[in-house]
């Protein structure tokens, strides 16, 4: 008698049927038009069965897709485009003549796949890739380039067009196919990195990130093990990207704030090259578990700025290279206070109550982005840091490398993280008592805050106690021996002004329009060109409710559309003038990118 072999779909936000069907490979050849902004072309997925003929269809998932044709093994199926589900799109629903065996393939081609391309989009499949693009600008991908060729001469006074091409050997899911096409100008920041972005930005960008990229990396890798991807790059793009970076493999993508001058927000590009390792060859299963990828790399990420790489030629061609902790736990501390406003504020926004406050939430029939936040990130953190302290620092260093080995290539939900850690510390007895003693499903489904650490505090009280002399002149208990001036902030980091200004920020009596101004003068806040401290002095301006940075906080508001930055300020002005928080968004609605619009619409308006 057969035996039926069930694979019960561990992600909850596809209409992929990837329980039947996994895709192995897939072939892009898409051609890109910036007159009618799409893509057109074809995909070719080779897709495995994973049961033994239990079905004879195919589901793939799009979303506002054009799909002309479609074919199987050459042949043409009986094939539909559903109607939208929202939030998750069009299911396409391919019938075959028979069901497939397991572990046996078939290809399906989908024809002229307007805007990207139907897929398995879910971080459970992962598939490598051969990528051609055809177009009139330089491309780049999420793939190694293998060249361009194929010159096709424009006509009627277009531009002609070359085809691009790029493979990516490594298995990767979906959310990380990334394409960028323009005019683009690049520049060497290191012996296998290269930034890109705009002619008159490649300066500015190339002086932010040479002095740290390669340090970096090979912090990473005394960490973890050796770099996957031959090569890491940088793209920076324009202002309306809404994330600090987005950790495509090969091409992280960038926003612009973080070349602010002064090479203090290069701590973006440590975090998304932590994402080579976790996220990208070691994959949440789900958005559900989201906190793998995020928290994982927060965690590499504060790890990886605690190690200085520096070379020292001694006067000839060799060079010896070494590593040595430079900052150790006062500094990652200080990174992970910052992180912990974060939370707050995230939380705050949520209630502690809410499914999203959790380190496993469930997303069952709804969308993943109403649920993004520093919760993944924060919280997830918190909890490795715990294991980390349980564990002690040495043994768990020697699990670091064995998990992100494990889990190579492949994706994992919370219970195979936990499953491996207690399987690794199995022997050891102490630590296995202290790991099954834990109690995971407070960690894992309690809303709300985890327990807070005990911090090395060295490097923010200086900020704290500098917010408490402006304090004082909140509450109208002059500090005789105060008097504000520029020597303050002398020697400090632009993150200590940041930990500085969030304290302001949070006072019970918010800052006098007249102490507002009087910091800004002093500080030369409003000079600022790092969007990291220029966008907390605003919010302390308007919950001041000065006049003078309402116009420069709409201002900005038209510059940049970070959501780290674009939703609190929104929110504040909103409160004060919401005249000009509307206006301000009518104008720019169509700068934002459709995520960040969407998301500000909602904290303005509230839900349609």
């Amino acid at each position: 008698m057969a035996t039926t072999r069930i694979h019960p779909p561990r992600d909850p936000n596809t209409l992929s049927n990837y329980n039947n069907f996994q895709t192995t490979h897939t072939i892009a050849n898409l051609g890109i038009d910036f007159h009618k902004k799409r893509l057109l072309g074809n995909v070719i997925l080779d897709l495995k069965s994973v049961t033994d003929a239990e079905t004879r269809e195919i589901v793939l998932d799009t979303s506002y897709l054009d799909v002309r044709d479609v074919k199987v093994d050459g042949n043409s199926p009986n094939w539909e485009l559903l109607s939208r589900f929202e939030p998750y799109g069009s299911a396409l629903k391919i019938r075959l003549g028979s069901g497939v065996a397991d572990g046996k393939s078939v290809q399906v081609d989908a024809i002229h796949a307007r805007s990207l391309f139907p897929c398995q989009d879910t971080p459970d499949v992962k598939s490598t890739y051969e990528m051609n693009f055809r177009s009139s600008l330089p491309v780049l991908a999420s793939g190694l380039p293998t060249g361009s060729r194929d010159f096709i001469p424009g006509q009627d006074g277009e531009s002609g067009t070359l085809l691009y091409t790029f493979r990516q050997d490594i298995p990767i899911p979906s959310y990380l196919v990334a394409i960028a096409s323009g005019d683009l100008a690049s520049a060497t920041i290191g012996p296998r990195s290269t930034v890109w972005t705009g002619p008159e930005e490649l300066q500015a960008s190339k002086w932010e990130l040479e002095k740290d990229t390669e340090n970096f990396i090979q912090a990473a890798e005394k960490i973890l093990y050796p770099y996957a991807w031959t090569t890491y790059n940088v793209l920076v793009l324009p202002p309306s990207f809404p994330y600090g970076g987005m950790e495509n493999p090969i091409f992280t993508f960038a926003t612009p704030t973080i070349i602010s001058g002064d090479r203090e927000n290069v701590d973006v590009i440590a975090h998304e090259l932590s994402h080579s390792w976790s996220g990208n060859l070691v994959s949440n299963a789900s958005w559900e578990h989201f906190w793998l990828n995020e928290g994982w790399t927060t965690y590499l990420e504060r790890r990886v700025n605690t190690y200085l790489q520096f070379e020292d030629s001694g006067g000839d061609l060799s060079l010896q290279v070494s590593m040595k902790a430079i900052h150790g736990e006062p500094h990652r501390d200080f990174s992970a206070i910052i992180g912990w406003k974060a939370l707050e504020d995230s939380i705050a926004t949520f209630g502690e109550d809410h499914e999203f406050t959790k380190l496993i939430i469930d997303l069952k029939g709804k969308d993943p982005d109403d649920a993004f936040s520093s919760v993944p990130y924060e919280k997830g953190f918190i909890f490795l840091y715990h294991l980390e302290k349980l564990i002690g620092k040495d043994k768990w260093d020697e699990f670091i490398p064995h998990y992100f080995t494990t889990y190579a290539r492949k994706s994992l939900d919370s219970y195979d993280f936990k499953s491996t850690l207690l399987s690794f510390f199995a022997p050891d007895a102490s630590v296995s008592k202290a790991l099954n003693d834990l109690d995971w499903d407070t960690w894992f489904y309690a809303p709300g805050f985890p327990p807070k650490p005990d911090f090395d505090t060295s490097l923010v009280d200086v900020c704290y106690a500098l917010a408490d002399r402006w304090k004082s002149i909140s509450n109208d208990s002059d500090d005789e021996h105060f008097e504000p001036n520029e020597h303050d902030l002398e020697r400090w980091s632009s993150n200590q002004t940041v930990v500085f200004l969030e304290r302001v920020q949070g006072f019970e009596k918010p800052l006098t329009k007249e102490s507002s101004q009087l910091m800004a003068k002093c500080y030369g806040f409003m000079k600022s060109k790092n969007v990291e401290v220029v966008s907390r002095y605003f919010v302390v301006g308007l919950k001041a409710r000065d006049e003078a940075v309402y116009q420069p906080t709409a201002e900005l508001l038209g510059k940049v559309g970070r959501m780290k930055f674009v939703r609190p300020l929104f929110s504040e002005l909103n409160k004060v003038d919401r005249d000009l928080a509307g206006k301000t968004f009518e104008k720019n609605k169509d700068f934002y990118h459709p995520i960040c619009r969407a998301m500000v619409e909602k904290d303005l308006f509230g839900e349609k």
